[in-house]
């Protein structure tokens, strides 16, 4: 699998990351460990986690894979911090929580240190420089090597960027930004990718397949083993589910038709090749599930293609975001 640089850093990944949402909780450790070893011998290195997938359980299991399953030095580790489980407070960006949370990582992950430690969300009840020196004492620890954030705005990862840039040497110079993209969700283009580009910050694409329904599976009804079907992820796919995304999950089927592919491949294909895009994170139920999104790495969709799955799919964009003067 091609290996990208992650933003204007020397850290390289896979092209496509393996997503861990589900591990500890829908994802026993059999099937997990089949995704990880099909993952590797793929050439994938990119595995993304968070402290709060399967409430724990994801990092364990990733922990108990790693190092015995497949080498750790093969393996780019990327977790997540901040987001905690309060109807009350569903952030918590504090040097205290944050701080804490990575020690409770790490010993979950059964390693020293992360390769990729990442703000989940942005907290408006903490000072955003505080959040931010957690990240450098987390990086001159030595427990953390680079570091991003998650589910930022455009403001408030150009604030980020530019609180680290002020003091340069000094200051952890975020590698990254994770956020939910693909053809029926991209509206990160309005602001966050274009701060992303302009400063020199890596995208990885959650959700790619637009949480499931750009494969197709949705097109004559919901199926019982899907997503969709599920009492507790059905509210997460039903956004998905309109007038307007079948017309876009129709564009990718009949490009898929006449590529002789799948729309799952289109579809991520679209996303993994997008400008500032790193790798997208892709999560699947199986090992076989996953052997087919990663069989993607020797599509290259044609300009013609690209080209009407964008109009078909653009939102839109007006005021400020385009010249005032034509409006």
């Amino acid at each position: 699998m091609e290996q990208r640089h992650l933003g204007r850093t020397g850290l390289r990944v896979s092209r496509i990351g393996l997503g861990t949402l589900t591990w500890g909780r829908d994802t026993d450790e059999h099937d997990a460990a089949d995704q990880l070893k099909a993952f590797w011998d793929a050439g994938g290195t990119l595995v993304d986690t968070a402290d709060v997938y399967g409430g724990g359980e994801a990092e364990y299991l990733l922990g108990r894979l790693a190092g015995s399953l497949v080498p750790r030095e093969d393996l780019v580790i990327a977790t997540k911090a901040g987001n905690i489980p309060d109807p009350y407070r569903r952030v918590n960006g504090s040097r205290g929580h944050l701080l804490a949370a990575l020690d409770a990582s790490l010993e979950r992950l059964g390693t020293d240190y992360v390769d990729l430690w990442q703000v989940h969300a942005f907290d408006p009840a903490t000072p955003l420089e505080e959040t931010l020196q957690a990240v450098d004492l987390a990086v001159s620890s030595g427990r953390v090597r680079y570091a991003g954030v998650s589910n930022f705005c455009g403001w408030q990862l150009a604030k980020a960027a530019t609180w680290q840039l002020a003091a340069p040497g000094v200051r952890t110079r975020l590698a990254s930004t994770q956020m939910e993209y693909s053809l029926l969700q991209r509206g990160i283009e309005r602001e966050v990718l274009p701060a992303a580009l302009d400063l020199g910050i890596g995208l990885l694409p959650s959700s790619p397949l637009g949480r499931g329904v750009l494969t197709g599976k949705y097109r004559q009804g919901t199926p019982s083993d899907s997503r969709g079907a599920s009492e507790r992820l059905a509210p997460f796919v039903e956004p998905y589910l309109n007038d307007a995304a079948a017309r876009i999950t129709d564009a990718v089927a009949t490009a898929a038709d006449g590529l002789a592919t799948s729309p799952l491949h289109v579809a991520l294909a679209w996303v993994r090749d997008r400008p500032g895009v790193a790798a997208p994170i892709v999560g699947a139920r199986n090992a076989g599930q996953l052997a087919e999104a990663l069989s993607v790495e020797a599509l290259s969709l044609p300009y013609e293609i690209c080209q009407a799955l964008d109009d078909v799919s653009a939102p839109v964009h007006r005021y400020p975001d385009q010249d005032w003067s034509t409006l």
